[in-house]
């Protein structure tokens, strides 16, 4: 078992993104919040598992599901809530949304809401991380539905050309949306098409928050020392709620309650809550519910976007 600082540390990190995904859960149908919410309520364990290996000058590149990542990251919980309302204290100024959230102080890459596009920037990153020298490294996170896209495969096999610094993580919940793997694949071993560009490639199938963390500290270190390359994980998760929004669709015909089931007993939140001493776990607890608390006051008091802001960064006269 990690000492507890460790443990506290990673506490602090899921139960964050759970509390500020259930809350965000809970405005939403007010309307204050302005843009689609893709949540990642029961797949932080992902996130917060390569997250906790990272180093502060690492970077990150995500999705439109990018909560979870941005704020494992260390970006602020302020800038994501502003966002989400779409005022000018946001992460992207109020102009991108739940969708396209970005932290460059805290190396967070802005995300993208067309699948698979992320990828490919993330590569790039990796390539001037490698020429810089410094030992830097990037996760790039995406979904099993980005597998299929052929900017994928010609990411995989650049990086492994050129021994890119980038380590790829594939959250796959099971469904590009509505539909299961086993459905747009005749063989489901991602890991098997990935190993076939050179590089090293797992499987981690319960959601252990732990072997992720383990996995991702493994192949990091050899990339920092230039003994190894780019490296493929595929992190078996479950979205709890639906694709996009903040209810449940188990009534949509697609997939069963029953399958939940499993997920939820075995909740990496409450596993690692279970970790620590009860006045430990308490005080993460009030400390993130405070934290939450004055992000939702600052997204409710900020200001608007001048409306001058719309033309600005788009790249026209």
């Amino acid at each position: 078992m990690l000492p507890e600082a460790d443990l506290a540390r990673i506490y602090r990190s899921l139960r964050l993104i759970r509390r500020a995904e259930e809350e965000t859960a809970r405005v939403y149908p007010s309307d204050k919040i302005k843009s689609p919410v893709h949540l990642s309520i029961g797949q932080e364990a992902v996130a917060v598992g390569i997250c906790d290996v990272l180093r502060p000058d690492d970077v990150v590149s995500g999705t439109y599901r990018g909560h979870a990542a941005y704020l494992a990251k260390g970006a602020p919980l302020k800038g994501m809530m502003a966002e989400m309302f779409g005022k000018a204290t946001g992460a992207a100024g109020g102009k991108g949304g739940s969708m396209h959230l970005v932290s460059a102080e805290h190396n967070v890459l802005g995300a993208s809401a067309v699948v698979g596009t992320s990828i490919p920037a993330a590569v790039g990153y990796a390539l001037a991380l490698k020429r810089e020298g410094k030992g830097r490294v990037v996760a790039a996170f995406f979904g099993d539905g980005a597998t299929e896209e052929g900017v994928f495969y010609e990411s995989l096999n650049f990086a492994s050309l050129h021994r890119l610094p980038i380590l790829f993580v594939c959250e796959n919940n099971g469904f590009a949306i509505h539909t299961p793997l086993s459905k747009r694949w005749a063989s489901p071993a991602i890991c098997d098409r990935v190993k076939g560009f050179g590089m090293p490639a797992q499987q981690i199938a319960d959601g252990d928050v732990f072997a992720i963390r383990d996995a991702a500290s493994r192949h990091i270190a050899a990339m920092r020392d230039r003994t190894g390359g780019p490296a493929f994980l595929e992190c078996f998760t479950y979205r709890w709620r639906e694709h996009v929004g903040p209810a449940e669709d188990y009534d949509a015909g697609y997939r069963d309650r029953q399958a939940l089931t499993p997920w939820q007993t075995g909740d990496q939140v409450a596993r690692v809550a279970g970790m620590l001493p009860a006045d430990a776990r308490k005080r993460i607890e009030d400390e993130v519910e405070r934290e939450i608390a004055e992000a939702l006051d600052h997204a409710e008091t900020s200001p608007w976007p001048d409306p001058k802001e719309l033309l600005k960064d788009v790249f026209a006269d």
